[in-house]
């Protein structure tokens, strides 16, 4: 145990804890997987050389315009997650940052007009297949969770004259601000302009189209306030 611990702490989670009831024949296994994604990591610092060098990385994950991506210590991307970074700002990231299997960040989509880039902060969750589109400036604060199949769009597409093609009346962008100790639950979509307040709770399922006050409670198809948290 004592072992466990000492690297718990080498990987900067001195306060997480191995569950009690994990056998021998557990640990064994558990280790020889982050062994095994900790030694693809390395090899991935020749893809993210601004990153630090202790990355977690699963199979299939796929990275472009590394150069722009600057993680802090104990990244980890799980399997068939995509990072492409081509924007002003890039991707940036602080310490203990997970991004689980098949979510993706896509920083630009059309070359003609490239995205603003998103900061991540220390100690976020973002669960499985969530789609994180950063055309607007996207700011995610510390200890923030985000639940699966998840999305936030950071971009909006203009359609007041009806006399031209909506493709060709162009975009606006106002970016979104997630504030720190916030929990998005599954299948949550959070749309452009929108600060979601600290502390604050989106229930599953929620589409949220404006602002979130600090210690909300919200949910439904538009979210809206269910309850104070304080």
């Amino acid at each position: 145990m004592r072992m466990n611990n000492n690297l718990l702490k080498w990987i900067g989670r001195s306060n997480y804890k191995f569950d009690k009831d994990l056998k021998t024949i557990d640990y064994l296994i558990i280790f020889k997987i982050r062994f095994i994604m900790i030694l693809r990591g390395f090899l991935y610092k020749i893809i993210m050389p601004n990153s630090h060098a202790l990355k977690f990385i699963g199979r299939r994950v796929k990275v472009q315009f590394g150069h722009k991506i600057n993680f802090k210590k104990n990244l980890f991307l799980g399997d068939n997650v995509k990072l492409n970074a081509l924007s002003e700002g890039g991707i940036t990231g602080g310490t203990n940052v997970t991004i689980r299997r098949g979510s993706i960040i896509d920083c630009t989509g059309v070359y003609s007009e490239l995205g603003e880039g998103i900061l991540i902060g220390n100690n976020v969750g973002i669960s499985e297949n969530c789609y994180i589109q950063v055309r607007g400036y996207v700011e995610i604060g510390d200890d923030v969770i985000i639940g699966p199949n998840s999305s936030i769009f950071s971009e909006n597409h203009n359609f007041e004259n009806n006399d031209i093609l909506i493709r060709e009346q162009g975009v606006s962008r106002k970016g979104v601000k997630i504030e720190r100790g916030v929990w998005i639950g599954t299948k949550s979509v959070i749309l452009d302009g929108v600060t979601v307040g600290e502390n604050s709770i989106v229930a599953a399922g929620s589409v949220v189209n404006k602002n979130i006050a600090p210690y909300s409670i919200v949910g439904g198809v538009p979210a809206k306030l269910i309850k104070r948290r304080k």
